[in-house]
């Protein structure tokens, strides 16, 4: 953390806009990123818009786990919409500068679809929970009206909270250097470059990553601690196989993202480690919105057969 001492208010600069300095120390390679990244970003629009396009046809996708699923899919496609298109602009064009008010506005979207993706995935898996321990109850307990209010209450929950955590941080004054050394608006890059002392701010970004990733993580974690101990207890050698693949394709999903999240706002804040920061950011915010429609969806027999159906139209 630092610890700045405010400087003298005409020392202050007034920042109306930063410049996101991304892959800058790579100036060879902008146009490689440019193609590889804007391949990746068509990939994720494709491929999540597929299924969220097939769960909302298909008549045979129309339970809870297809529900949760189809607006997974939707936030993935928002989330990375919310940082990759000016990544992409600013690869395309060299012109990495970004407004105070279009940086606010970025970091705040990446903070609110971020937060819900922490929620809805802990949502998913205590729908899987239900499906495997109280089957019986299954139905009752997951009945549409429950679903509604869950996806409801996980997109909505945080936007009061991250808009907030958005305003306090950009009303902090700003001095000296206005570059960015991140590919997008995040938290930790903007604090670095605040004036004065932001020892509450940080303690306010703990705060967060620890009620929006570590609780939900640690519910998600329970959640599959009973799963598991209930598909071991099965009699079937079938029963566990399809038990154990429904189930290990969201945990995995769940690692990657969590992981590479929890890594990235719970290390010390500290200059020397923002590349390896931006870095592991490529995971969560790109790389694995990319792969969760293969881990997530692909290995699912009664999705590829509803693919398979809209491509025989």
């Amino acid at each position: 953390m630092h610890h700045q001492e405010k400087p003298p208010e005409d020392n202050l600069t007034e920042l109306m806009e930063f410049v996101l300095l991304g892959f800058a120390d790579m100036p060879h390679l902008q146009w490689f990123l440019f193609g590889l990244f804007l391949i990746i970003y068509i990939i994720i629009l494709m491929s999540n818009g597929t299924i969220f396009l097939i769960t909302k046809m298909d008549p045979a996708l129309q339970g809870p786990m297809y529900f949760f699923l189809s607006n997974f899919s939707f936030l993935e496609i928002c989330y990375v919409s919310a940082t990759l298109p000016k990544m992409l602009m600013n690869l395309g064009t060299l012109r990495r500068r970004i407004s105070l008010v279009a940086c606010a506005t970025q970091m705040c979207f990446a903070l609110m679809f971020g937060g819900t993706e922490c929620l809805l995935l802990a949502v998913m898996a205590y729908d899987r929970y239900v499906a495997i321990c109280n089957p019986l109850h299954y139905p009752l307990v997951m009945n549409h009206r429950v679903c509604i209010q869950l996806v409801t209450g996980s997109w909505t929950i945080g936007i009061p909270i991250m808009i907030g955590q958005t305003y306090h941080i950009f009303s902090l004054p700003f001095c000296g250097s206005k570059q960015i050394n991140h590919f997008f608006c995040d938290i930790l890059p903007i604090l670095r470059l605040a004036c004065g002392d932001t020892f509450v701010n940080e303690m306010v970004v703990y705060i967060l990553v620890v009620s929006f990733s570590m609780v939900p993580f640690l519910l998600i974690l329970g959640s599959y601690t009973k799963i598991i101990s209930i598909i071991l207890k099965l009699p079937s050698a079938t029963s566990r196989s399809k038990a154990f693949s429904t189930c290990s394709a969201h945990l995995m999903v769940v690692v990657l993202f969590f992981g590479s999240g929890i890594i990235t706002y719970l290390r010390p804040n500290s200059r020397n480690s923002e590349g390896t920061e931006k870095v592991i950011s490529l995971f969560y915010t790109i790389l694995i919105p990319m792969f969760n429609p293969m881990i997530d969806s692909l290995r699912n027999k009664d999705v590829i057969m509803a693919l398979r159906k809209l491509l025989c139209k």
